[in-house]
């Protein structure tokens, strides 16, 4: 427990901080998750409607810190290479 008043009120921005940080976070799995589901599911052009949402989330959680922008771009590529592969199958 904080013993200061300003280590209380540190405790309470990191709790709102750690909260809306889970919040990307998740929004960003989720879409990356339903985004392989919908191409493990053969539906290309769900899948290809669902990608700029997937950018859009990814591209929020770096430019907030949750995650590395590296680790945005990387998924990025990983999801376009993934619509590529199968969409020419």
């Amino acid at each position: 427990m904080p013993n200061t008043k300003s280590a209380t009120k540190a405790l309470r921005q990191s709790q709102k901080r750690r909260a809306r940080n889970l919040g990307k976070k998740t929004a960003y799995k989720s879409a990356v998750k339903e985004f392989k589901n919908l191409l493990a599911a053969g539906n290309i052009d769900g899948a290809k409607k669902l990608l700029p949402l997937v950018y859009k989330k990814l591209d929020k959680a770096a430019k907030t810190n949750v995650i590395e922008k590296n680790k945005a771009s990387r998924l990025k590529s990983k999801t376009s290479r993934l619509l590529a592969k199968i969409g020419t199958k």
